[in-house]
């Protein structure tokens, strides 16, 4: 039987996240997860999906791109500490979501066959998976997740050995205990130094997103706006830089595709 995945959707858009936010990505999300954070806002795609060989992928993938085909690489500044002087990628970048996308054990493999083929290669992942069997060319966005998530005892502390330079750490923060607790994180870890992080504010969900089986919020914790937020990143002098889901300020909150 040929390789494959369960698939929920794959599309074109603009990377609404991570140091690449802005530039154009084609979105490959997975099926299935086994977490379920207060904020999700994909629970659709914890159960819906087909499964499409990594060949189907790959075709989709491609013809997605190939209007991209005729533009040389492109140039932007390199992620911090990236090491990665000339900053040169294939566009579009290609993303692996979800879901969570190491929760299907083949998903590196089709993985590494892109970044075979010229691809730059993200990946969002919870942070609850080992990424040390990915590809060292794979740019991993990792999640530490926060205490508002439900699910902060599901960091793999162990996945902090593995991170490289080009990779990214997430903290979503929806309340004033989550910043606490990522800012003693980071310091206890000394995370600033291993790669770039950035702190993602929890947007509302609107009704159709509130899925039943989601987490909730731990009682006692005190919701944290956005403004909020940046006002103390910026009084506590910290080495991440924020980040709103630029997606959502574009097309409706739950828009799907996008």
């Amino acid at each position: 039987m040929p390789d494959s995945l369960v698939v929920n959707e794959i599309y074109l858009s603009l990377q609404g996240e991570s140091t690449f936010a802005g530039l154009p990505c084609v979105f490959v999300r997975l099926t299935g997860c086994n977490l379920r954070c207060s904020y999700c806002d994909t629970a659709y795609a914890f159960t819906a999906g087909k499964r499409r060989t990594f060949t189907q992928i790959h075709t989709e993938v491609n013809r997605l791109a190939e209007p991209y085909a005729h533009l040389e690489r492109a140039h932007f500044p390199p992620v911090i500490n990236a090491g990665d002087a000339s900053a040169q990628h294939r566009l579009p970048l290609v993303e692996f979501t979800g879901g969570e996308p190491l929760l299907q054990p083949k998903a590196p493999e089709l993985m590494r066959r892109l970044a075979d083929d010229g691809y730059t290669v993200l990946v969002e992942t919870s942070g609850a998976h080992d990424i040390s069997r990915l590809d060292r060319r794979i740019r991993r966005i990792m999640d530490l997740k926060c205490p508002s998530s439900g699910e902060s005892e599901r960091n793999l502390w162990e996945n902090l050995r593995h991170l490289q330079p080009t990779d990214e750490i997430k903290f979503v923060i929806g309340t004033r205990e989550d910043y606490a607790w990522a800012k003693a994180v980071i310091a206890e870890h000394k995370l600033d130094a291993k790669c770039p992080l950035l702190f993602s504010w929890v947007a509302p969900l609107v009704a159709a997103q509130r899925d039943k089986s989601l987490k909730a919020v731990p009682a006692g914790h005190t919701p944290l706006t956005r403004q909020e937020l940046v006002e103390a990143i910026i009084a506590d002098h910290l080495p991440v830089r924020f980040q709103l889901q630029m997606h959502k300020f574009v097309w409706p909150m739950d828009a799907r595709g996008v």
